[in-house]
């Protein structure tokens, strides 16, 4: 492996795993990523190659069919992957933030029904929380699911839903009357099932289409319409006694949701790297190439040591997830770090690109759209800020 982001302790199955894992961005994704993201096209073949090396299934626990691997190994797959191009990872990361929910949280039935399928990528999950008019203020949520007999009618609009369309559940966090003081107990996660594709994918529940994005292309982005979707109360995450739960578990797949777009931060991180110190061994000016000149030079330090930084805090907050431990500030301080540094890298790698850099034709030209998603993605960096103020508090507070 380069010497970048390398992670001492890794087994031997884990080592195997990850040199797969580059081996087939370097020749089934990058160089097909430009192509793709320009014309912002569904990447079916990548997807049909990651299926067949059980990607989808790679945290999957193995009696459902799944590799049984820890987040550690998930999240330096993403890194890999997201190296390759940030729009792969972005499939895989809500199908796993799903899978994750219904084997930590989710009924003997509801594992039994959906993990299998899941582990082959039949089954493909996406992940709601937002809505058009709130974003990191889950409380103000307005979707609503009303009890009716045995079953529950959703109504209202859900927003950002990465696999929107090429999904067949959607774990979706609405509000329901639980009777709770907080508004946090009157939230209720539903597994809801639909069709893959755009339109109505199930009575009441309609994809309307693609959100046309800056980046983070070729994977789909939706909206999703709920007027008067029925569902069974069989459709609550962990069975109907688990109503009320919901703010509780999602936050839960939250978390290891921020170890994964810390890995895809580091990811481009590498890759924006990579072209800056090609580029600067090959371009030449004043006689010699740049890479010789101490202000560039200093930039190709700088980029290394933070990606370095970066990738020692990812891998410490997954370790503690898999150690069982409480990561949300850990897990915070990765994804802050790691958004933060990678927009610093990738905008550092298109200034030694000089002016081609500026072309379509240079793939620099894609991070510098895809980096300013992740600042945003699964909580803004005044979110992560946030998080991590009040756990320093709760942790060094005056008792």
């Amino acid at each position: 492996m380069p010497r970048l982001a390398r992670t001492p302790g890794l087994t031997d199955e884990q080592v195997a795993i990850l040199e797969t894992v580059r081996e087939f961005a370097d020749k089934e994704i990058i160089p097909r990523a430009q192509h793709l993201e320009h014309a912002d096209e569904y990447p079916e073949q990548i997807i049909d190659g990651m299926r067949a090396m059980g990607l989808f299934g790679l945290t999957i626990p193995e009696e459902f069919g799944g590799l049984g691997e820890s987040l550690l190994t998930y999240a330096l797959v993403v890194e890999e992957l997201s190296r390759g191009w940030m729009s792969i990872s972005g499939i895989v990361n809500t199908h796993f933030i799903v899978a994750y929910l219904i084997a930590q949280h989710g009924s003997d039935s509801q594992k039994e029904h959906f993990l299998p399928r899941m582990a082959t990528g039949e089954v493909r999950g996406a992940f709601s929380m937002s809505e058009p008019e709130t974003g990191s203020d889950v409380s103000a949520i307005k979707t609503r699911a009303v009890l009716d007999a045995d079953a529950y009618v959703l109504n209202g609009q859900k927003m950002w839903l990465t696999n929107g369309a090429y999904s067949s559940v959607v774990a979706t966090l609405v509000k329901t009357d639980q009777g709770a003081d907080s508004v946090y107990g009157n939230m209720t996660t539903f597994l809801l099932e639909k069709e893959p594709g755009f339109g109505e994918t199930a009575p009441g529940l309609t994809i309307p289409g693609r959100i046309d994005k800056m980046g983070y292309k070729g994977v789909e982005t939706t909206e999703m319409v709920l007027d008067g979707h029925r569902v069974p109360a069989t459709s609550v995450l962990g069975g109907p006694s688990q109503a009320g739960r919901g703010f509780y578990q999602m936050m839960d797949g939250i978390e290891v949701g921020r170890v994964n777009v810390a890995a895809r931060a580091c990811g481009i991180s590498i890759r924006a790297f990579e072209l800056a110190i090609a580029y600067a061994q090959q371009r030449r000016t004043f006689g010699k190439p740049i890479a010789q000149h101490q202000a560039i030079a200093f930039k190709l330090a700088e980029m290394g040591t933070k990606i370095e930084a970066a990738h020692a805090l990812m891998v410490n907050a997954a370790r503690l997830k898999d150690a069982g431990q409480r990561n949300d500030v850990e897990a915070g301080m990765a994804k802050l770090l790691a958004s933060e540094y990678c927009h610093d890298i990738v905008t550092e790698a298109f200034r030694v690109h000089g002016g081609y850099g500026y072309s379509k034709e240079y793939e620099i030209e894609r991070l510098m759209r895809e980096a300013p998603f992740l600042l945003i993605g699964e909580g803004t960096s005044e979110i992560q800020k946030t998080i991590i103020s009040r756990g320093l508090l709760r942790e060094y507070g005056i008792h």
